[in-house]
């Protein structure tokens, strides 16, 4: 043991402790348990365990009487193992004052036993107490390192996981299972998967959108890639109206949300819905829902085929004047949500009956389809539902 021949009271007071060693540990390693709940359960730190860490302290605690400056090796240990264990920081530092106050006790008893000088008590006390601060501040920096690499390592699990969820990769059984109880999401549904376009690339579109969400009680995971910033949400039956308040008010540009769905491995097929029900959104700034507007989705979600079948159904239009093409156009789509009535049509865009008759009219003529047909009329209001979503 090293030590200053100038304090031979102190290190014999450190010898008698010593010898009381297995006594002391185990009488420190009780007091802990008796004052703090989390040690005495001894769920996630063993008896055993809590008096090995209690023996490598009372050690370093006995150097520090002497002030030789002992490196505080055993608190860095007593750190990383609680937080690999799991145990709160809080507990463990409730933990490091009981014992600490505990070998106070048994020092001013034994030195008053030895009959030691208030001098030298004074001089050990304030080399305990400086030694708690070292220690204390070498446990919390361990403990919050590990803390740190564990969350890192959690999160870049978590961002791994929403990625194979939402490129529906997923395999099926337990995985999912394991999947949803890391991401925190129910393993049932019903759930929609949000895509909301960021302003900017490394933006988010929606700022902390998992806790704002979790705080309406809707759970939630996310994926910011570079155009997109993409989500599945639980949305129990009834709530999804909460959802798209929430979008409407915090989103920064457009957002697109697919159809509900059960199963979380169904998410990859929800995606697509996200993307086409964003794509179809016409405004800067709106929340999309993709079974508001089916015909609307079906136009976009195939560009290239879409725009092959408007110039094959509206082309007959294409040698007209461009307003007198819009003005056609216009006129069908009036005439589309206005129960195909004339008069409500003609009422709509302040024109005669027999103008939105004739107008319409030309529309047959030229695209050789009868408004009569529904299958015409059908293929009708799908081109011009992409000629105008895609233009």
């Amino acid at each position: 043991m090293s030590g200053r021949a100038d304090e031979p009271e102190i290190e014999d007071l450190i010898e008698r402790l010593r010898a009381r060693g297995g006594e002391l540990i185990e009488a420190m390693a009780s007091s802990i348990e008796t004052e703090i709940e989390f040690y005495r359960t001894g769920r996630l730190v063993p008896a055993e365990a809590l008096r090995a860490s209690c023996g490598a302290n009372f050690e370093f605690m006995l150097e520090s009487l002497i002030g030789d400056g002992s490196d505080p090796v055993s608190a860095r240990e007593t750190g990383r193992l609680r937080a690999e264990q799991g145990a709160p920081l809080a507990d463990v530092m409730a933990a490091y004052r009981v014992g600490t106050r505990y070998l106070w006790d048994v020092v001013r008893a034994e030195a008053a036993a030895a009959r030691i000088t208030d001098q030298v008590l004074v001089l050990a006390s304030s080399r305990l107490w400086q030694m708690q601060s070292s220690y204390t501040d070498a446990m919390t920096d361990a403990y919050r390192d590990v803390q740190s690499r564990r969350l890192l390592e959690q999160d870049q699990q978590r961002s791994a996981l929403v990625e194979a969820l939402l490129e529906g990769r997923m395999p099926g059984g337990g995985t999912v299972w394991e999947a949803a109880e890391l991401l925190r999401l129910p393993y049932k549904g019903p759930f929609v998967v949000v895509a909301a376009a960021v302003p900017e690339v490394g933006r988010q579109a929606l700022p902390a959108a998992e806790e704002r969400l979790r705080s309406v009680g809707l759970a939630s995971a996310w994926r910011l890639l570079p155009e997109l910033q993409i989500g599945v949400v639980c949305v129990p039956p009834g709530r999804l109206a909460v959802l798209v308040d929430f979008l409407s008010k915090s989103a920064t540009g457009r957002v697109g949300v697919s159809p509900p769905y059960d199963e979380l491995d169904a998410t990859g097929q929800a995606v697509r819905f996200a993307r086409v029900a964003l794509a179809g959104s016409t405004a800067a700034s709106a929340v999309t829902l993709f079974e508001e507007s089916p015909l609307t989705m079906a136009a976009v979600a195939a560009p290239d085929v879409m725009q092959y079948f408007v110039r094959n159904v509206l082309g007959g239009l294409d040698d007209l004047a461009p307003d007198d093409r819009e003005v056609l156009l216009d006129t069908l789509a009036a005439w589309s949500t206005h129960n195909g009535s004339a008069t409500e049509t003609g009422e709509f865009l302040y024109c005669h009956p027999n103008t939105v008759r004739h107008r319409l009219h030309r529309i047959e003529e030229r695209t050789g389809r009868s408004l009569n047909d529904p299958r015409s009329v059908a293929e009708l209001l799908l081109a011009l539902e992409a000629a105008r979503t895609t233009s």
